[in-house]
């Protein structure tokens, strides 16, 4: 009768690539189950902002310069919501995995601090870019959007979503509850996105707050995501592709770091 070989310790080589692409896979399939909230809710939301400030305020007779208020509002929408959504889904899933106690189930297998960074950001990268591309299918049926320049296009689309998932890990490692998350996006998110030149062009901001707000990174990937569209930036596009990355770079070695030594994670 032959016998079972006896077990043995599976090589995973330098990148254990089925555990992370469970992780992925498990994060998309996460928001997907619930597409209601997560993507079809903030095209709603998108949508209902578009109609206040192009309606209520008369946008649609106001120009920035030469460019129509409706082509220049459209892009930062469609960027703030991709954003906004890319965060709430990487703070999301880490915060309940803390919450009900599950997250042992994510630290156990063998994944390197750097595949659980990765799973996890990736997730809420797909999540941002696919509202973003429903919310700009949508809004095409509205607003004449051009697309002058697609390179930068997707580059601010999928770095500013980066961003915002690895910050949305960074706060859900560091809050301890429901309450200090909400606070993140209560008091940092939020702000940063209403101040970044969504709704205007810091052109017409005086001194000081027009050098304030060339500090707000979110800022840049608004700035960058429009001028893909419109061909116009506020700023100088490279250096706005500069702090992308370098914001991008920082806050994945956070992301390792806290990942790596357990932070709030292990008891």
């Amino acid at each position: 009768m032959l016998q079972a070989p006896a077990p043995r310790v599976r090589q995973l080589g330098m990148v254990n690539w089925l555990g992370f692409w469970t992780l992925y896979v498990r994060e998309v399939r996460r928001f997907l189950k619930v597409a209601t909230q997560t993507i079809v809710a903030p095209v709603v939301t998108t949508l209902l902002f578009l109609a206040v400030f192009l309606l209520a305020f008369g946008g649609q007779q106001r120009h920035v310069g030469d460019i129509p208020y409706v082509e220049f509002l459209a892009p930062g929408l469609i960027m703030m919501a991709m954003a906004q959504n890319a965060f709430a889904n990487t703070s999301s899933s880490l915060m309940i995995a803390k919450i009900q106690g599950n997250i042992v189930d994510v630290l156990m297998p063998p994944l390197s601090p750097g595949e659980l960074t990765w799973g996890f950001a990736l997730g809420g990268v797909t999540r941002g870019l696919l509202v973003g591309l429903v919310v700009g299918a949508t809004m095409l049926v509205f607003v004449p959007l051009g697309f002058r320049h697609p390179a930068f296009i997707l580059f601010h689309a999928v770095a500013a979503s980066l961003l915002l998932s690895l910050l949305g890990v960074v706060g859900a490692i560091w809050a301890d509850k429901f309450d200090h998350i909400a606070a993140v996006t209560n008091f940092v998110v939020t702000p940063l996105s209403f101040l970044s030149g969504t709704f205007y062009s810091i052109e017409r901001l005086p001194p000081p707050w027009h050098g304030i707000a060339l500090w707000n990174p979110f800022f840049y990937m608004i700035d960058g995501f429009r001028y893909g569209f419109i061909g116009h930036a506020d700023a100088p596009i490279w250096l706005g592709v500069a702090v992308m990355l370098g914001s991008n770079v920082w806050l994945l070695g956070l992301c390792y770091a806290l990942i790596a030594r357990g932070y709030k994670l292990k008891a």
